[in-house]
């Protein structure tokens, strides 16, 4: 008797255990299309921490290779259940469509969007003692410069299509002045090349900046995008301080957000995006983020997919009147 107590027990506790694996979510892999330390991998690390206790395990994957085209790719491909996700940004889903002959997915039919997550202003920033050489303390003065002085201002940027690249092409356009881009192997060489005075100015992501423009090596002329940065409050954006030059609409900047592959159930997107919204609107996550002189950018699916389409749009001509191209 006591011997079928026994196995009947251990029955139920096999059935018992068996139901409890099969409840258990499966975990979720969040695509980093980019190395290991940079702001996006160190904000989807802190993300990923943030929602355990609500979506389960969130294994951070990076996947670098192809200015995020590859990471971006596998996650456009992946099941739509869920489980697999990729932190895109401005590269992978407005600037790259253009730039790159032919891209492995489209940015917007392939992909489901769950929400907005940070967004980092780039910065104009130049030489301290070129702008003081110069005599350039405002957008107004460089634009008078510029034009008084066609091809002799050049500025550095971390290569051909990148942020800095399209910013200055659009400085360029609006404010109808030629100035030499000078592209470097990335953001870092590019601002070494704007400290040892190599280059005149650059179009840089603040986040890389902002020591150097504290330590009073560079001078931040103006912020790029339409609103002033919280942590720079007294700089100018150059839509208002060059509202008079044809910069009014200037607004450029380094965003990132969360996608899912196409034709994910409403439920599952919803199910996500309350999970990151809520992460994204904590303490931690907003003090995470002005570390890194980023601004969180929750919202709405919807709200977020309008501004991938939005972004896409702009960048088509930016990119067109850059020259710029990736075969």
């Amino acid at each position: 008797m006591q011997r079928r107590l026994l196995t009947a027990a251990l029955a139920a506790l096999c059935v018992f255990s068996a139901g409890a694996a099969h409840a258990q979510p499966k975990p979720i892999h969040l695509i980093v299309p980019y190395p290991p330390g940079g702001p996006l991998d160190i904000v989807a690390r802190a993300l990923a921490e943030k929602v355990q206790p609500t979506l389960g395990t969130v294994v951070v994957d990076n996947r670098p290779g192809a200015g995020g085209n590859l990471g971006a790719d596998i996650a456009s491909k992946a099941a739509p259940d869920g489980t697999t996700i990729v932190m895109g940004a401005v590269a992978t889903h407005a600037i790259n469509p253009w730039l790159y002959a032919k891209l492995p997915y489209d940015p917007i039919r392939d992909f489901t969007t769950i929400t907005g997550v940070a967004q980092v202003p780039n910065v104009l920033v130049m030489n301290a003692q070129n702008a003081a050489a110069l005599h350039i303390r405002t957008v107004a003065d460089l634009v008078a410069y510029a034009k008084a002085h066609p091809g002799k201002l050049n500025y550095g940027s971390g290569g051909n299509g990148s942020a800095g690249h399209l910013a200055g092409e659009m400085f360029k356009a609006q404010a109808g002045v030629f100035m030499v881009h000078i592209p470097y192997p990335g953001g870092n060489p590019a601002q070494l090349a704007l400290l040892s005075q190599q280059v005149d100015l650059n179009f840089d992501n603040l986040a890389s900046a902002s020591s150097n423009i504290k330590a009073g090596k560079l001078v931040a002329i103006a912020v790029t995008t339409a609103r002033r940065a919280s942590s720079l409050p007294e700089v100018p954006t150059i839509a208002e301080s060059g509202h008079a030059l044809g910069l009014a609409r200037f607004d450029i900047d380094t965003w990132f957000g969360l996608f899912g592959p196409a034709k994910m159930p409403a439920e599952v997107t919803q199910r996500l995006n309350k999970a990151f919204v809520e992460a994204l609107n904590s303490p931690e996550l907003k003090a995470r983020l002005a570390s890194l002189q980023a601004e969180a950018m929750p919202g709405t699916p919807e709200q977020f997919g309008a501004f991938v389409k939005s972004e896409l749009a702009k960048y088509q001509s930016v990119v067109k009147a850059s020259g710029a191209t990736v075969e």
